[in-house]
């Protein structure tokens, strides 16, 4: 999906650069945000924070070597899938607190924590689906939860477009990066393991729904993470609709968006229905994607300009030229 967006991306960047430019700092900023998190809990201090939209640097007071250089560079390479998505699940708690519904097991096994685990998954995602159906856009805690997620979906990872020496870098670079930093330090990771073995027979000692609740919240990121993309979506679309509109009619479908929900709201205030807000949810997206479609038909942009007219003249010597009428 993230490539898929990155794609989408680069075709709106001969008309909205800027656009392009700004996912790819939210995406770098939060890379720069995991680096300094990485020399944070290695006590390694921040000399440095530079953030730029196409780079970043972040330099530590101390270089470490060993095992605190290792788990440094551990957090700038998986910091970006869980750091961003974490931010965005903690202020989702307020927002959908219904939805983080943990069920504990009554036989601890493996099927019935699978099953928990499922339960919880499942309950999360219902409660997004919900709170994205029948979103209140006059709320402002819902309007601001729901920037939240674009703005978290678009700069899950930086796109680089327009960036020459970093367009090769995609998903597979970074699997390919956290391939070779695992294979690096083979000790470590087989150290990570027994740590979690470890934590793992303690839990069943103490409380075994810790170690299950420990894979539940990862399930949550994961949900986030992949809400948050596909939010993106509609909106890249409409972006790119709007360019094949010409200039003076390619902000009526915005505009069809604040007023036909408005518009929907003020009449079913006088009139009321069930489930008011995700029908006039469900009126908005119509109407944006009929106006669009018409102003496409009818208002489209011009791709190929007339050929100019041709004037033949004849020079004093009887030969003929061609000039432009």
């Amino acid at each position: 999906m993230i490539e898929i967006q990155k794609r989408m991306l680069s075709r709106l960047r001969h008309r909205h650069e800027a656009f392009c430019r700004f996912t790819n700092y939210i995406g770098i900023l939060f890379q720069a945000m995991c680096q300094a998190l990485g020399y944070t809990v290695t006590r390694s201090g921040i000399a440095s924070f530079k953030v730029t939209v196409s780079d970043e640097q972040v330099e530590p007071k101390k270089e470490k070597e060993g095992v605190f250089d290792w788990i440094s560079r551990s957090f700038l390479l998986f910091g970006p899938f869980f750091l961003p998505a974490g931010l965005v699940l903690l202020m989702s708690f307020f927002i959908i607190g219904e939805g983080f519904v943990y069920f504990t097991p009554v036989h601890y096994t493996f099927v019935e924590s699978l099953t928990g685990f499922w339960l919880s998954f499942s309950t999360l995602a219902s409660e997004y689906i919900n709170f994205l159906v029948n979103i209140d856009l006059l709320h402002p805690l819902h309007v601001g939860f729901l920037f939240v997620l674009l703005f978290f979906g678009l700069g899950i990872r930086p796109s680089y477009i327009g960036e020459k020496r970093k367009e090769k870098i995609d998903m597979f670079h970074d699997l390919r990066q956290i391939k070779d930093h695992l294979i690096e330090k083979p000790w470590y990771l087989v150290v990570i393991i027994l740590i979690l073995y470890v934590f793992y027979i303690v839990s069943l000692f103490i409380n075994p729904v810790i170690y299950i609740g420990l894979f539940t919240i990862f399930g949550w990121l994961s949900l986030t993470a992949i809400i948050a993309i596909f939010l993106t979506f509609p909106l890249l679309l409409l972006l790119y609709a709007t360019d094949e509109i010409r200039p003076r009619w390619n902000i009526m479908p915005f505009l069809t968006v604040i007023l036909s929900y408005v518009l929907a709201r003020v009449v079913f205030f006088y009139y009321p229905i069930q489930q008011v807000e995700g029908v006039s949810l469900l009126i908005m997206l119509i109407s944006t994607f009929l106006i669009t479609m018409i102003l496409i038909k009818y208002k489209r942009t011009n791709r190929f300009k007339p050929t100019p007219k041709m004037k033949h003249l004849r020079d004093t010597d009887g030969k003929k030229r061609t000039i432009k009428k």
